[in-house]
């Protein structure tokens, strides 16, 4: 841990003034210099983003725009974390662990069955072959009511009994685990996403709020690991209730966050790594800039002025 970084959690730690207060002597170079301090020094885990503009869930892609991404976010994390095992999804794993990089994988559910089960077929096989550290069966599939729970369980169960060893369990919202005790229950491992954004919840309190949700999953979890799975802010886009998008916004969510799984000692995948354009089709314009990294593979906010 750095010297600016062990300086700034000790601030935190004496500060009872909400969150915002943490910023508000810092000049917009010293928050830079945070967020990069932090990054350079490695974070903990990124989703891994995969399609370019024009590319969407469904297009095959191929294993040199995989390797090209992957060579950038490797100095910076220990972990990625893949959505799906077909359509060159599948290749996210195995170059990872060529850079060194451990793997949450994820096999994406929804309503077709034939290729939900392509989906944990590859999952297996990826486990088998040494490539999966942590396995997720299905991502908000309860969410999108893409399957009813007793289904969920089901495949839960039948790729944990396939893969004896690796931790398996199943990504949705925070609260999920509180409403569904057999889904906890199966849960080697609890993998929650928690948004302060989607959730409309003002930025000045996004940092209380996030550790509320953590709270609430841990409580579910009785005793098992707590992982969060995806968090993040955009940097432009529509706001949400008092959530507002800016890059001033996104720079010290990124913070807070970092510096509260290094002060409490727990794992974290940040959502997301690249900007991707077609998450505008499902959530608006905001759904294209959670990155840190931009469309263009570049390193956002190191130029920006905010």
């Amino acid at each position: 841990m750095s010297f600016r970084v062990e300086k700034f959690l000790k601030f935190k730690e004496s500060s009872l003034i909400p969150e915002v207060s943490f910023f508000d002597d810092k000049t917009s170079a010293e928050i830079r210099d945070l967020f990069l301090e932090i990054l350079y020094g490695g974070v903990h885990g990124f989703c891994f983003s995969l399609y370019e503009d024009g590319q969407k869930p469904g297009d095959i892609i191929g294993e040199a725009q995989i390797r090209r991404r992957m060579k950038i976010l490797a100095p910076y994390t220990k972990w990625v974390r893949s959505f799906s095992c077909i359509e060159g999804n599948e290749l996210i794993p195995r170059i990872a662990k060529e850079f060194g990089i451990k793997t949450l994988v994820g096999a994406w559910l929804g309503k077709e069955e034939e290729k939900n089960q392509q989906e944990i077929d590859s999952l297996i096989s990826l486990a088998k072959e040494g490539f999966v550290d942590i396995a997720a069966v299905g991502n908000e599939v309860l969410y999108r009511r893409d399957l009813t729970e007793e289904q969920l369980l089901d495949y839960i169960s039948k790729v944990k009994q396939a893969i004896p060893g690796i931790p398996v369990g199943y990504v949705d919202a925070y609260y999920e685990f509180s409403h569904r005790p057999a889904l906890a229950e199966v849960s080697d491992v609890i993998l929650c996403n928690c948004y302060p954004f989607w959730e409309g919840t003002d930025f000045r309190y996004s940092l209380e709020h996030m550790r509320q949700m953590f709270h609430q999953a841990s409580i579910a979890a009785k005793g098992k690991k707590v992982i969060i799975t995806e968090t993040g802010w955009p940097s432009q886009g529509e706001s949400l209730g008092r959530a507002v998008p800016s890059q001033l916004n996104a720079i010290k969510y990124f913070i807070n966050t970092q510096l509260w799984a290094i002060d409490e000692n727990f794992e974290s995948f940040y959502f997301s790594s690249f900007d991707e354009s077609w998450k505008i089709g499902s959530e608006g314009e905001v759904g294209a800039y959670w990155g840190i990294w931009d469309r263009y593979e570049k390193l956002k906010y190191v130029n920006e002025q905010f």
